[in-house]
């Protein structure tokens, strides 16, 4: 997109990244400082964020979640505050209403669909009646489906069915995400009947015939936050998510290892392919992306998220997913090379 800081010859102004010494927020301080935006590296533990080994002129500060006024202080200077601490069950109830307080755009990570259904619940009236933006789940779980299947649906007004299918040749797990999903034990929800509803237990399987290099993969239902994003903007009957199965099994393995890189840009081998499908009666819409390193990639979604936000001027306060406040096909071409769309 074009960037209007540049068109009007003025600084990008600066970004802080709560979480900024875990896997994921590594990747979105380098990726804020790829596009010239000054990073604020904040965390609960001063040690952690010297051993990140972030570049000179990264502003590292040390806040408590629960500690109002360090927070407020922490994003003195700070035009949009990007959360990548999980779980954010945990996180989210604090860094939201610091964000409100401080006038300021906030973008969570989130694969916890409690934490996202929260924030539009809890949050929606304050940041509307505070003029500021709050993105939950801006990340490949969640934000990346949610633009696929507003992609996908274009001008339909309404959907008889959406069908969201993930593919990872392999999970290493971060850290975090052993501890988020130790902490995220809720039934999970999807859309049934125009509503969210509980999934049913046991989940159902599919088989799902993917393009190449992946093709027919094992399918389990299992929706992750795009549920949520997708429930508060688009009009469908029915959404069915599905995880292929391989990645689980390496998921729930506790000797897998944590993500290794594999390039000089810290990602990791893993391949991923999303597919969305759109039926509205006999018509089928569709809509993929495909890349490297779900982590990665999340930091390209939030960043792209926080400069259109930035860049268009004052944006409409509330709670919203990613495909009610941009153009959906837009953001995804954008993202390339990191994404094919």
């Amino acid at each position: 997109m074009s960037d209007q800081f540049e068109a009007a010859g003025i600084s990008k102004p600066a970004i802080a990244v709560y979480g900024a010494a875990g896997h994921t927020g590594r990747f979105v301080i380098r990726e804020l400082l790829r596009r010239g935006f000054p990073a604020i590296a904040i965390g609960r533990d001063a040690e952690k964020l010297a051993a990140a080994g972030f570049p000179a002129g990264v502003r590292q500060d040390v806040a408590a979640l629960a500690d109002s006024a360090a927070l407020a202080r922490v994003l003195s200077g700070a035009a949009a505050l990007i959360n990548c601490a999980g779980p954010f069950l945990d996180t989210a109830e604090f860094l939201v209403p610091a964000a409100l307080q401080a006038r300021i755009p906030y973008l969570d990570v989130t694969a916890e669909q409690p934490s996202a259904r929260a924030t539009f619940e809890r949050y929606s009236s304050a940041a509307e009646e505070a003029g500021v933006a709050v993105i939950p789940a801006m990340g490949f779980y969640g934000g990346l489906s949610d633009l696929l299947a507003t992609a996908a649906m274009g001008d339909w007004p309404h959907a008889d069915e959406a069908r969201v299918a993930i593919a990872l040749d392999s999970w290493h797990p971060t850290e975090g995400t052993r501890v988020t999903g130790q902490r995220n034990t809720a039934r999970r929800v999807t859309i049934s009947e125009g509503r969210l509803q509980h999934l049913p237990d046991p989940a159902p399987n599919a088989v799902w015939p993917f393009a190449e290099p992946f093709g027919a993969q094992e399918m389990v239902e299992l929706p992750f936050t795009e549920a949520i994003l997708i429930d508060s903007h688009l009009q469908l009957s029915d959404l069915h998510s599905y995880l292929n199965t391989a990645p689980l099994r390496d998921l729930r393995d506790v000797t897998t290892p944590a993500p290794v890189a594999a390039d000089a840009s810290g990602r990791s081998a893993q391949k991923f392919l999303v597919e969305v499908e759109i039926r509205r009666g006999e018509t089928v819409r569709r809509a993929s992306a495909r890349g490297q390193d779900i982590y990665a990639i999340t930091a390209p979604l939030v960043v792209e998220a926080v400069e259109r936000l930035l860049n268009g001027g004052k944006a409409r306060g509330g709670v919203f997913a990613p495909g009610a406040l941009f153009d959906a096909r837009d953001f995804l071409v954008a993202l390339a090379p990191d994404l094919a769309f």
